[in-house]
C-alpha cells in the first residue's frame, strides 16, 4: 500500500531556508509515495546502486568503475513524477545527477525528454540545477534553463518534480514552481507527446557539466553518492508503441491529474516561481538571440525589462555562482589566498 509523503508547506520553506525568496506560494502536495520495487528496476551500476532495507530509498554511487541509475517498470502518459533527492558533497566538478523521463529507448531518432539534471562543481555544496525540454527529436534546438539552488543540496534532500500534462509542463523543487511551459500551437512536435519512462541516473560528465568540460570528475573523492526517497509517480500506464493507456479509466485519470493543486498554477504561485527566477536563473533559452537568431521559442514569455537582464548568449548579467564562503575560526581572518579564491566565480 502506498504511503503517504507531504511534502514541506513552501511559505515555511521560503521564510526559513529559502531567505531570498520573499513570496509565499500555495500549500503543500499530498502525493503517494512508493517502495523501489513497486515501480522501478536497477538500469545498470550492478554494486553501485544500493537499495534500503525497507525499500523506500536509493543510493547511486559513481566511481571509476561505473555510475549508476534506475528506471520505472513502466511508461505513463502524462502524471506527476517526483523524487527527494540529496546531492553528493565535497568536490564534485564533472559529476551530473538527473531525474527525468525519457523514451529514447523507444523512439530512437524522435524521442521525447523532460530533465531535471544537477551539474557539479569545484566548490561544496555549490551544485547548479538544470531543466530540458525535448519533443520529437527536438535535441537540436533544445529549450534547457540552467539555475543556482538556493540551499546546499547536500546537507539533505529536498524534493524535485515534474507536472506533465497534455497541455503545460510544470517543473518543481520542493513546492515552488521554477519554470512552465506552456503548450503553444506553434511548438509542433517539440512538446512531448508520447509515453515515457522515469529514470535516475549519477555519471561522468566530464566533457561537458563543469565550465564546459573545463574541470573533470576527480576520482580521489569518490565514490560519489546520491540519495532518492519518496519516489512518487501519479499517471496512467500507457503502451509506449500504441500510445495509449494499458487500462480502462485514463480519462478519469487525466481528469485527476489536470485539476490537482500540482496541476494548477494559481497567481501566488506564479509569484513565486518569477521571484526564484528573478533571483536564480542563471541561463533561458528565451534570451539566447546568438543560438537561436529568429526570435524566442513561440511559448517564451518575454518581456523587454526583463531582457535588459540577460545576455545575448542568454546568460544571466546578475545572477552568477560564487563559491560560499567557508566558515572562519574564531578570531582569526582568512588568509590572503583563501580570501582571493573566494572572490573568484566557479562553476
Amino acid at each position: 500500500m502506498a504511503a503517504k509523503a507531504r511534502v514541506s508547506l513552501t511559505g515555511l520553506l521560503v521564510a526559513a531556508t529559502w531567505a531570498c525568496l520573499s513570496v509565499v506560494a500555495a500549500s503543500a502536495f499530498d502525493v503517494p509515495t512508493v517502495a523501489f520495487e513497486e515501480r522501478f528496476s536497477p538500469l545498470f551500476g550492478d554494486g553501485n546502486l544500493v537499495r534500503s532495507s525497507d525499500d523506500r530509498s536509493v543510493r547511486l554511487l559513481l566511481d571509476r568503475r561505473s555510475g549508476s541509475g534506475f528506471v520505472s517498470s513502466d511508461y505513463y502518459l502524462h502524471g506527476f513524477f517526483s523524487a527527494s533527492i540529496k546531492l553528493p558533497k565535497d568536490y564534485t566538478a564533472g559529476v551530473v545527477v538527473a531525474f527525468y523521463l525519457s523514451n529514447g529507448d523507444v523512439y530512437e531518432k524522435t524521442h521525447d525528454e523532460l530533465d531535471f539534471e544537477f551539474l557539479g562543481s569545484r566548490w561544496g555544496g555549490q551544485w547548479r540545477g538544470q531543466t530540458n525540454v525535448y519533443g520529437n527529436g527536438s535535441t537540436s534546438h533544445g529549450r534547457e534553463e540552467r539555475y543556482l539552488l538556493p540551499f546546499d543540496p547536500t546537507l539533505e534532500a529536498h524534493s524535485y518534480s515534474v507536472l506533465w500534462a497534455p497541455t503545460h509542463i510544470i517543473f518543481y523543487i520542493d513546492d515552488t514552481p521554477i519554470r512552465e511551459v506552456i503548450r503553444h500551437p506553434d511548438m509542433g512536435g517539440d512538446f512531448p507527446a508520447k509515453p515515457m519512462a522515469v529514470y535516475a541516473t549519477i555519471w561522468d560528465g566530464s566533457a561537458w557539466a563543469t565550465d564546459g568540460g573545463k574541470y573533470k570528475v576527480n576520482y580521489k573523492y569518490a565514490p560519489f553518492a546520491s540519495d532518492f526517497s519518496e519516489l512518487a509517480i501519479v499517471g496512467s500506464r500507457a503502451d509506449p508503441v500504441l500510445r495509449v493507456p494499458r487500462r480502462h479509466g485514463a480519462h478519469q485519470d487525466l481528469l485527476g491529474l489536470m485539476t490537482a493543486d500540482y496541476a494548477v498554477m494559481t497567481p501566488q504561485k506564479r509569484a513565486a516561481m518569477r521571484a526564484f527566477r528573478a533571483r536564480q536563473m542563471t541561463y533561458t533559452v528565451c534570451y539566447d538571440a546568438v543560438r537561436y537568431a529568429d526570435g524566442p521559442f513561440p511559448e517564451c514569455d518575454n518581456s523587454d525589462e526583463e531582457r535588459e537582464s540577460f545576455s545575448a548568449w542568454g546568460e544571466s548579467k546578475t545572477v552568477v555562482m560564487r563559491p560560499r564562503a567557508r566558515a572562519r575560526r574564531r578570531g582569526r581572518k582568512p588568509a590572503a589566498g583563501a580570501r582571493a579564491r573566494a572572490d573568484v566565480s566557479s562553476s
